[in-house]
């Protein structure tokens, strides 16, 4: 991942990237086992949106549709989470 994000020209990024997707995850489990929906919703809300940037930033450098559509699945993965979430509040 260092090498990737070199090649994005944002290796500034990288260690926050990680820790707002660590941070993500974590929400997603730890709010759906013990039915806290608000840190669910939160959490997938957040990787939606990391996941989007992500997203436009392999536009941005010129990636192709096969490379930088993983980003968009999961951008849009977690957006549907989090609306099935925000329901839930």
């Amino acid at each position: 991942m260092k090498a990737e994000f070199i090649r994005f020209r944002i290796p500034q990024y990288r260690k926050i990237t990680g820790l707002l997707q660590i941070l993500g995850g974590s929400s997603l489990v730890i709010g759906y086992l013990m039915s806290v929906w608000w840190l669910s919703f939160i959490g997938a809300l957040g990787l939606a949106v990391l996941m989007a940037l992500g997203f436009f930033t392999r536009l941005r450098i010129k990636d192709s549709l096969p490379l930088s559509a993983p980003a968009l699945l999961f951008s849009l993965l977690n957006a549907f989470l989090a609306f099935k979430f925000y329901t839930y509040i």
